[in-house]
C-alpha cells in the first residue's frame, strides 16, 4: 500500500487547502482506483508464487485475473485513507491557525511592551529626578529597581513563559515606583513569601494593574489607593486588584481596556482555554478586577 502514502499525505491535503475539490475527485478516479487495481494484481501475483495449497492458489489466480471482484475492499481502503487525509488536513490547518494566533498575540505583547516602556520610563525618571533634587538616600535604590524592571521587560519577557515568582517581583517593583510617585496614596501589592514554581505568560497581569492606576482616584486624593492580592495554590492562581474610582467630568467614566484587556483575554483563551475566569465588578466607589487560573 506504499502508493497510497503520497495520495493521503500530500495530494489530498494540498488540494483541500487550495479548495480544488473537483481536481481531488479527478485525482481519485485517475490515480487511486487504477493504481489500486494494479497493486492488487501485484499482490496476487506475489502470493501466487510458491503457493502449494490449491484453494489459496486458486483464489489469488482468480483475483489476479479479475481485480474488480475485490471492489468492496477497495472502497473500504479508499474511505479509510480519505479519512486519514481529512484528519491530517484538519490537524495542519489547526496548527497554522494556532501559529497565526500565537504570532498575533506575541505582536500585541510587543506592542504592550513598546507602550509601557516610554511612559513608564518617563514617569519614573521624573520621580527619580524629584528624589535627586531632595537629596533622598533612596535615589540609588530606585534607580536599581528601575533597571531591574526594564531588564525584565526587555529580555525576560521575550520568552513564551516566565516564572510566576518573577512576574510577582516585577509587579511589586511597579507598585513601589507608583507609591513613590504618590507617597500619600494607599498602594499595596500582597503576595506569598514563597511562590511555587509555576510558569505563566509574561506581563499577563500588567493590563489589569495599569488600568487600576490609570483610572484610580489616588492621583487626586491621598486617602484613595490601589490594592492588589496574588494567591497561589496547587490548584489555582488568584489575582485580584481593586481601586477607588476616579470620577470624570460630567459623571461619565472613560472606557477601560483597549489593547491591554483585549490582549489578556485572547492570551488567556489561547493558554488556558476553559480553565480561567476573568471578572470585573464595579460599585459606586470601587472597581475590581479578578483573574482566576485553574492549574489542574
Amino acid at each position: 500500500m506504499v502508493f497510497i502514502i503520497p495520495y493521503y499525505r500530500w495530494m489530498v491535503p494540498a488540494l483541500l487547502g487550495s479548495k480544488r475539490y473537483w481536481l481531488l475527485l479527478l485525482l481519485t478516479v485517475v490515480y487511486f482506483i487504477p493504481v489500486y487495481i494494479y497493486a492488487m494484481q501485484g499482490m496476487a501475483w506475489i502470493f501466487m508464487q510458491g503457493t502449494e495449497e490449491r484453494t489459496v492458489h486458486r483464489f489469488f489466480t482468480h483475483l489476479f485475473k479479475n481485480p474488480f471482484l475485490d471492489i468492496d475492499v477497495m472502497l473500504i481502503d479508499l474511505i479509510t485513507f480519505l479519512c486519514l487525509a481529512f484528519a491530517r488536513f484538519s490537524y495542519q490547518t489547526e496548527q497554522k491557525r494556532h501559529q497565526v494566533e500565537t504570532d498575533n498575540l506575541q505582536l500585541q505583547l510587543s506592542m504592550l511592551k513598546t507602550q509601557l516602556q516610554p511612559h513608564f520610563l518617563f514617569n519614573t525618571l521624573n520621580s527619580l529626578y524629584g528624589l535627586s533634587l531632595m537629596g533622598s538616600k533612596e535615589t540609588p535604590r530606585f534607580i536599581l529597581l528601575l533597571s531591574q524592571m526594564m531588564q525584565y521587560i526587555l529580555y525576560d519577557c521575550d520568552q513564551e513563559f516566565v516564572e510566576l515568582n518573577d512576574e510577582a517581583e516585577f509587579l511589586k517593583g511597579y507598585f513601589e515606583l507608583e507609591q513613590q510617585k504618590f507617597p500619600e496614596a494607599k498602594v499595596f501589592m500582597h503576595s506569598p513569601e514563597v511562590i511555587p514554581s509555576v510558569k505563566v505568560p509574561p506581563l499577563l497581569f500588567l493590563p489589569l494593574v495599569e488600568n487600576s492606576f490609570k483610572h484610580g482616584k489616588h492621583k487626586l486624593e491621598n486617602a484613595a489607593g490601589v490594592d492588589a492580592t496574588l494567591t497561589v495554590t496547587n490548584q489555582e492562581i488568584n489575582f485580584s486588584i481593586v481601586n477607588d474610582k476616579l470620577q470624570y467630568h460630567g459623571g461619565m467614566q472613560k472606557g477601560r481596556g483597549g489593547i491591554g484587556l483585549a490582549n489578556i483575554r485572547r492570551r488567556l483563551e489561547l493558554y488556558y482555554p476553559g480553565k480561567y475566569e476573568l471578572n470585573f465588578t464595579e460599585s459606586e466607589h470601587e472597581y475590581r478586577a479578578q483573574l482566576i487560573i485553574r492549574l489542574i
